[in-house]
């Protein structure tokens, strides 16, 4: 029996839950998020020493986190856009749509743009620049190089890149990186960084926007869409009752994997607030235009923009 955690008030789940008793699922015994974050707080305060970090609420050592990652995102790898469905209650096309359109990629005159999607393994931001950059701006030549850490996210990019448009026309690359350490990547080349849903899952944030900092060419811009936080109270509220209760169950249901997406809603639990993740871009060196961030669906969502200076 193992224990996971929810929103107070898992009433509203019943049906759920007696559908996956029906179902023969792994029994499960429920506490609420809020304890959760108490009991992770005071399992840091034990650890102490050492440099810790957290993988959902769960505190852990920085060096077990990269692998316990790449363990949740080579089970949903296959799955990817089925996963965001359910932790965005299907509207995450409608967000990459307009991330996309915002940065308006291929706009300027001349050379193409280099363009660099972090922790983007299966190309669904990557497809929709290369798209607007071609079908919107005239731009042939604009290309999108893709790193992920994760080999089996890479795998399924280049899958759908070989049944794509973009097979074999040099617009498309994939490395497999770190996004905190990316030596293949020259300092001062990149035009536009972008990262989707993948930053929260990074060991080091600060380093990974340092290093951001560093390839992209003055003038260029950082790009982060990421889940965050509802700015009112009460859909607060209504949010985490669905996210807590529902997608894990939903996830072991069509999935067969409860563990991932319970990791995946607890990491959106302790990603940055919005004004918080603002500061840790413009301590990297960008500025940071206007607010720095542009809430999506109540803050469900988040597209936070640095740019390195000339």
């Amino acid at each position: 029996m193992t224990t996971k955690a929810i929103a107070c008030g898992r009433t509203a789940w019943r049906s759920l839950h007696y559908f996956a008793k029906r179902k023969k699922c792994q029994p499960i015994v429920y506490r609420c998020f809020w304890c959760s974050i108490r009991q992770s707080q005071k399992t840091e305060e034990r650890i102490g020493d050492g440099r810790i970090t957290h993988f959902g609420f769960e505190t852990i050592s920085e060096a077990q986190k990269e692998k316990k990652v790449g363990a949740v995102f080579s089970s949903v790898a296959s799955s990817y856009d089925t996963m965001n469905d359910l932790m965005s209650l299907g509207i995450h096309r409608i967000w990459k749509d307009h991330f996309v359109r915002s940065l308006n990629p291929g706009s300027t005159s001349g050379k193409g743009w280099n363009i660099l999607d972090v922790a983007g393994g299966t190309g669904d931001i990557a497809f929709r620049m290369l798209d607007h950059a071609t079908q919107v701006n005239g731009d042939h030549s604009t290309k999108v190089t893709i790193a992920d850490i994760n080999p089996d996210m890479l795998a399924e990019g280049k899958k759908r890149a070989l049944a794509s448009k973009y097979a074999d026309t040099g617009r498309l690359h994939f490395v497999l990186g770190n996004a905190e350490s990316m030596p293949s990547m020259p300092s001062d080349s990149v035009d536009l960084y972008t990262v989707a849903f993948g930053i929260r899952n990074f060991t080091n944030k600060d380093a990974a926007l340092r290093e951001a900092f560093r390839v992209l060419r003055p003038g260029g811009v950082f790009a982060c869409l990421e889940f965050s936080h509802v700015n009112s109270t009460l859909f607060n509220a209504v949010y985490k009752r669905w996210s807590f209760g529902a997608i894990p169950l939903i996830g072991q249901l069509v999935a067969g994997d409860r563990d991932s997406y319970q990791y995946l809603v607890e990491s959106i639990e302790r990603f940055p607030a919005q004004e918080e993740f603002r500061a840790m871009i413009g301590d990297a060196g960008f500025l940071v235009p206007g607010l720095g961030y542009e809430n999506l669906s109540g803050g469900i969502a988040s597209i936070h923009r640095g740019i390195k200076p000339l």
